[in-house]
């Protein structure tokens, strides 16, 4: 079951995981889950949480600045926050 839900999770875009991930933190929060399905959506929310993670960290990896020529002219790309 716990491989189904991860799954699951794997096939999120962002915006979807994040507002699962939102879902299960207000249910948390309101303290009104019953111990035992509070420790599986805990669960849940942490392969939501890693999910998250990775997609933002692959977004970042894509962001690149175009590095110019002396004369002005693209020469090719390089990660956005290189110094």
């Amino acid at each position: 079951m716990a491989d189904e839900a991860n799954q699951d999770v794997k096939a999120m875009s962002f915006e979807q995981a994040l507002d699962a991930l939102e879902k299960i933190v207000d249910d948390l929060e309101r303290g009104d889950v019953p111990l035992d399905q509070s420790i599986k959506i805990y669960e849940r929310g942490e392969a939501l949480k890693a999910h998250c993670d990775r997609l933002l960290k692959a977004a970042e990896d894509k962001v690149e600045k175009i590095r110019l020529s002396r004369d002005g002219k693209p020469v090719g790309t390089e990660p956005l926050d290189a110094e």
